[in-house]
This record gives structure tokens, C-alpha cells and sequence, in this order.
């Protein structure tokens, strides 16, 4: 199976933030950004499968600042590894004044798709080739990951 180079993959999502997915501070609701990674991210395993994914795991979610209510949420996405069936995809989150003509990073995640065919039974996914000296970064980062991944399952 050939592999794909991770631009492949790329896909970048936005919405604006409203008051029904605010809490009581004015700002979105961390599950909101959660759920919005999560479309973030299937659209990136698709772009590179070209099949469906399913979300096997939330690895890590990062909020590190808020999303008040009128920014504009933008979130990009990519694939980082494959491992036969499954890859990991990483999604950074942005909040973007669009008043003030300025963009904060808000929140970065990791997740774990596996693809999947008409059947519902797994289907092997072409190997990713990073290109950049970023995305080989990511690369061996997410192998270190699935490392962890798989020695935490073996403890639960």
C-alpha cells in the first residue's frame, strides 16, 4: 500500500462560538471544543483513508485558554502516524477576535481513529510520510504515544 504525505490530510474547521454553547461565564463549553476536535479529526482520517473512521480514543485535551463568545473557533487537523488500522490525528484549536483581528491558541488534543468499511470491520490505512522536520516530529511523538496507549490498556 502506498503511502500519502500528511498534507493529504489537513483539514481546518471553524465556527463561531454562541451563547447556547456558553456557560455561566460567557465562555464555550469545554465538551463543545471536545466536540468539535473530534469532527476536526474524523475529517482529517478520512482525507488520508479515504474510508470511514470511527474515534477509538481522546489521548490528551489541552485547554489552555478560554473561547469567548463571538470568537471565531478554528481548528486544524491532521493525521500523525498510522499503525495499520488506526491512526493518531492531531487537532489545535484557535480562537480568533474577529474585531480585534487577533487569534489565540486555545486548546490542543490528540485522538486515536480507526478506519473502518461498510461492514464495520477494520481496514488497513496507507502509511503517512511526513515531509517537514514538524511533521516527523509528530511523527516519532505519536509513536512514543501509542506506546503509552498500549501499556495503560495492559494495566486496566
Amino acid at each position: 500500500m502506498d503511502g500519502k504525505p500528511v498534507s493529504e490530510s489537513h483539514s481546518e474547521l471553524s465556527e463561531l462560538a454562541l451563547p447556547n454553547d456558553a456557560n455561566g461565564l460567557n465562555t464555550l463549553l469545554g465538551g463543545k471544543i471536545m466536540h468539535l476536535v473530534d469532527i476536526a479529526g474524523a475529517i482529517a482520517a478520512a482525507r488520508h483513508s479515504r474510508c470511514f473512521c470511527v474515534t477509538a480514543s481522546f489521548d490528551e485535551v489541552d485547554l489552555h485558554e478560554p473561547v469567548f463568545i463571538g470568537n471565531l473557533v478554528v481548528l486544524r487537523a491532521s493525521v500523525n502516524r498510522v499503525f495499520r488500522t488506526s491512526m493518531e490525528v492531531g487537532v489545535k484549536v484557535f480562537a480568533e477576535d474577529l474585531r480585534a483581528a487577533e487569534t489565540r491558541h486555545v486548546a490542543s488534543a490528540y485522538l486515536t481513529f480507526v478506519a473502518i468499511d461498510a461492514d464495520r470491520q477494520t481496514i488497513p490505512v496507507p502509511p503517512v510520510i511526513p515531509e517537514t522536520e514538524e511533521e516527523v516530529r509528530r511523527y516519532d511523538e505519536a509513536g512514543k504515544r501509542r506506546e503509552h496507549r498500549l501499556a495503560r490498556r495492559k494495566r486496566d
